[in-house]
């Protein structure tokens, strides 16, 4: 039997206070996105997207934050995966970093949509040239008989556009933007009494409260 009920740690880091935040969630965000890259914390884009499937199960896996344009966060990925096919069925979704050698946590709720295409091809041709080649290759979240497959397909996606300068991007291949209307900051305090600052958006705005650990 596998025991972990002696697997503790006291945090003890830091302190979060709502009188010192920033007023505006994504300064936050941004403030506290530049320390774990300053602190050389390993993929602090790293996040776990959380969606719905169609039977209204929960679904999560870890993907990369690309950026944040007009107050969304950006992320891409194919269309035709699972994770594609849910956000464009229930376009909302959930987002979790967690930096543990910060003691910080950030959860956010929000709505998906799609980029614009212009956007999407343009990211797409910025990526290394393996890359591109792999999304064009991989018919991702789909059951394959092996990896022997996937090779062959990135054989013959290289062959195709030998001579090409820029690959063009696939149809299914694209990203999502996600509006937040509830962020959540975390910051592990001494004996579990954990600092949590949450921001809430309304039409007037966004609401910064405190809730209990």
């Amino acid at each position: 039997m596998l025991s972990l009920s002696d697997l503790r740690k006291e945090y003890s880091l830091n302190v979060l206070d709502e009188s010192n935040v920033a007023k505006h969630p994504l300064v936050q965000f941004e403030k506290w996105f530049q320390e774990a890259v300053h602190a050389e914390v390993p993929e602090p884009s790293a996040m776990t997207l959380s969606t719905v499937t169609e039977s209204g199960l929960p679904s999560s896996r870890v993907v990369l934050l690309k950026g944040i344009e007009s107050g969304c966060f950006i992320f891409y990925t194919n269309h035709q995966s699972r994770k594609g096919k849910q956000l464009d069925e229930h376009p909302v979704c959930a987002l979790t970093f967690f930096w543990p050698e910060l003691e910080r946590q950030i959860r956010i709720e929000g709505i998906s949509a799609r980029v614009d295409e212009d956007t999407a091809t343009a990211y797409f041709q910025s990526r290394p040239r393996e890359s591109q080649i792999g999304a064009w290759a991989s018919p991702q979240s789909t059951i394959i008989a092996s990896r022997h497959i996937l090779e062959e397909r990135v054989n013959e996606i290289t062959k195709r556009f030998e001579g090409y300068a820029v690959l063009p991007k696939p149809k299914q291949w694209g990203g999502y933007r996600v509006e937040p209307h509830w962020i959540e900051f975390w910051q592990g305090r001494t004996s579990r009494l954990h600092d949590r600052i949450l921001y809430s958006k309304s039409e007037n705005g966004w609401t910064i409260s405190r809730l209990a650990p």
